[in-house]
């Protein structure tokens, strides 16, 4: 049967299930290029997500949604670099955002980011429909024709079609999981435990608002600075040294801290002021990326361990590009497999250039110039660049040489217009 929330069409362009990052900017892209779009979200925003440090590639995207500007306005810390404490013999050492051609990205609660996000793509003419459980998609002659989604509070299930469904719902990959096997990554087979704190002392001088990443000889914290006094601290570990009990990980986090260095100063005076998460980091890669009438982006495709903030940037520059992509294949669908391929092998390698590199990165034996060589070694094989350059191009998101960035469409959409004129 179809809808009968009101307001809600029986029928659009595009369906995106998850209103975080991902699909919120898939959406607002998709309805700004004058697509009818209806978005999905189990939760109401603002809602809790841990990713608080940002990449500048995550500024890409953000641009063309227009909301660079906003992001000062609410007053969210910037972020020009970072400081590590990595390596042979733990040594200290600081990179510079601009030195990869970028000036800043920010740290921000994620609350308040992805309400900023998706309330944009309401702005731009999405339809967005919180407290919507998405509880299967419709399938025609083994294509996705739609899905059935339950508001919170109803009894009813609610039927809604589309051209295309967009899975950005994150790890629970409502779509995918159905689908698509995964690759789990077992090299950073991870799980992180963290909380916050008031009253810490912040970084000196020009690192005032890094985000410190502290390796220890079996994990590593983070300590990112959410506003003058208030600051994340995480502690990230490997699986099979925490064991398979969480209630443990507090302990773990306090006695680890206790054999920093950089954090521990920072901690001297500081107050607790929440409570203790954790989640278990296991990275993965889907065995498919899309099929007949559906597609994902973000964690639904893909999970890379948070060493160096990458989650948001991945998501929401895939989803950019995605977008694109869907626009053109809404007007010439013959062209959607190979167009979605186009996509799917790009954002893999996208994907996995990052992965490679953070578990190489993850060998805490050697020493600055290593990582530094490693990251030429990927990003720049011609060494059109100093090593660290290329080292602060890899983290601040890879530049806009990858093919990622130039998946072209043309040759298919001009034979699908000289078909149909045929």
């Amino acid at each position: 049967m179809p809808s009968n929330l009101y307001g809600v069409a029986d029928d659009y362009d595009v369906i995106v299930i998850g209103g975080g990052p991902a699909g919120a900017t898939t959406a607002g892209l998709l309805a700004q290029a004058g697509r009818s779009v209806l978005v999905l979200d189990r939760e109401r925003f603002p809602r809790y997500h841990v990713g608080e440090s940002l990449i500048p590639a995550f500024m890409r995207p953000m641009e063309e949604l227009g909301l660079t500007e906003r992001m000062d306005a609410r007053g969210f810390e910037r972020k020009y670099g970072g400081t590590l404490v990595w390596g042979n013999e733990q040594i200290p050492w600081v990179f510079s955002f601009i030195e990869g051609g970028h000036s800043h990205a920010f740290h921000t609660r994620r609350a308040d980011l992805d309400t900023l996000i998706l309330d944009r793509a309401r702005e731009l003419g999405a339809h967005i429909v919180e407290d919507a459980t998405v509880k299967e998609p419709i399938e025609e002659d083994g294509r996705v024709v739609g899905v059935r989604f339950q508001v919170r509070g109803t009894d009813t299930q609610n039927t809604v079609r589309a051209k295309l469904v967009v899975d950005a719902s994150g790890q629970a990959r409502l779509i995918s999981r159905r689908y698509s096997e995964v690759t789990w990554h077992p090299e950073l087979r991870n799980v992180a435990v963290w909380s916050y704190f008031d009253n810490c002392e912040r970084l000196p001088d020009e690192e005032y608002t890094n985000i410190l990443i502290e390796g220890l000889n079996e994990g590593w914290f983070w300590a990112i600075p959410l506003d003058k006094k208030n600051i994340s601290i995480g502690y990230v570990t490997r699986a099979e040294l925490a064991g398979d009990s969480d209630t443990k990980l507090p302990e773990l986090f306090f006695a680890e801290m206790e054999k920093s260095t950089k954090l521990k100063r920072m901690m001297k005076d500081a107050r607790q002021c929440a409570g203790f998460r954790t989640a278990r980091d296991w990275s993965y890669t889907s065995h498919q990326f899309f099929g007949d009438g559906w597609v994902c982006v973000g964690d639904a495709a893909a999970f890379v361990d948070p060493l160096f903030s990458t989650g948001v940037a991945l998501a929401t520059l895939a989803a950019s590009i995605l977008a694109k992509i869907i626009d053109r294949v809404v007007d010439a669908p013959q062209i959607q497999a190979e167009a979605f391929g186009r996509y799917a092998q790009a954002y893999h390698d996208f994907f996995d250039e990052i992965r490679v590199f953070v578990e190489r990165f993850y060998d805490r034996t050697k020493y600055k110039e290593f990582y530094h060589s490693l990251a030429q070694e990927l990003v720049d094989p011609d060494h059109e660049n100093t090593p660290s350059q290329a080292f602060v191009t890899l983290i601040s998101g890879l530049s806009g040489k990858h093919p990622m960035f130039h998946i072209n469409l043309d040759d298919l959409t001009e034979a699908a217009s000289a078909v149909s004129a045929g």
